[in-house]
């Protein structure tokens, strides 16, 4: 049994693009135990994919904030002990940051990554006993897959295959998720673009669902519900019960957001909206049906969307 254990810790879109390797490293290394390492706040999602044997869930981005608590510095101590518990034949950071480099290294195995010229930070390539050159122009999705095949020994194939299993839908339930919610205020599509697309949806028969994960979300989302009839505001809710709404919907209208990948992984019919951004490098990308309308400093109005749904939804 190959043990292998991949480091992608965050952020919620690099996650979800890690996936397609996962399921690439399990098919080409029958009977292999793979484990990830994961920021504590991804960690449910990760667990939804069934071909990972373990999760070990990472907490860099709230000890950076509490530092100097003794709490930390123990927790941090049993992360690097559950890291050494066993020795890895093969241990994959595709982050390529210094802070999961770091991570590479305190496990024990032969450590793979990114070499000095294909890396976000080349300082890292430095704690790499394996360095493999991946072409940066690639989308995110292909360089995982490139780098954990190097790393493995396998060439991807051309099939993108995320892994994820739809939970059980309601027969007869219809409705569109509506993500709004971005990291960036620059990323945001127009209100009035919502309501205008939502109003349609609702009128198509298909029920509008408006997911949210802070209080500006939640905002948006309630004044979006009062001007679109018959919509509902979700209630705040764990990321994997979230990904199980994204994954049954009928149809999934996102901004450039993690959650909008989510709807890729599942196949689901996909409207990605890019405002301020390129979605050539870290666009939706998948085997389902999905229209990309938009570019940085090019937003789509809401008829475009709206021809775009209808050409999906035929």
């Amino acid at each position: 049994m190959t043990d292998i254990l991949i480091i992608k810790t965050s952020s919620l879109g690099d996650v979800v693009h890690q996936m397609p390797a996962i399921v690439d490293a399990a098919r080409a290394c029958p009977g292999s135990r793979i484990s990830w390492v994961v920021e504590e706040s991804f960690a449910s999602l990760a667990r939804l994919h069934p071909l990972v044997a373990e999760v070990i869930p990472v907490a860099t981005r709230r000890w950076r904030s509490q530092f100097s608590v003794r709490q930390t510095w123990r927790e941090m101590a049993r992360f690097r002990a559950r890291l050494r518990e066993r020795e890895f034949d093969k241990v994959v950071d595709t982050q390529g940051l210094i802070r999961s480099a770091i991570m590479a290294r305190v496990a024990r195995g032969e450590r793979h990554g990114y070499d000095g010229h294909s890396i976000r930070e080349p300082l890292a390539a430095r704690f790499y006993d394996v360095r493999h050159a991946v072409n940066r122009t690639l989308h995110a999705v292909g360089r995982n897959r490139v780098l954990t095949g190097l790393s493995l020994g396998y060439r991807p194939s051309d099939e993108v295959d995320y892994g994820l299993m739809r939970a059980p839908r309601t027969r007869g339930e219809r409705y569109a998720v509506l993500l709004h919610g971005t990291s960036r205020r620059a990323k945001e599509w127009r209100a009035e673009d919502w309501i205008q697309t939502g109003r349609w949806l609702q009128a198509a028969g298909l029920r509008v669902v408006l997911p949210w994960g802070n209080d500006a979300e939640r905002m948006l989302s309630e004044r979006l519900s009062q001007a679109i009839a018959g919509s509902q505001v979700l209630p705040r809710q764990s990321l994997d019960l979230t990904a199980q709404v994204i994954g049954n919907a009928s149809l999934v209208v996102g901004v450039d957001t993690g959650l909008m990948h989510l709807a890729a992984a599942y196949r689901v019919p996909l409207v990605g909206i890019y405002v301020s951004t390129d979605p050539g490098l870290t666009g939706p990308i998948g085997s389902g049906r999905m229209a990309v309308l938009g570019g940085k400093g090019r937003p789509p109005i809401a008829g475009q969307a709206i021809e775009a749904i209808e050409r999906l939804l035929d």
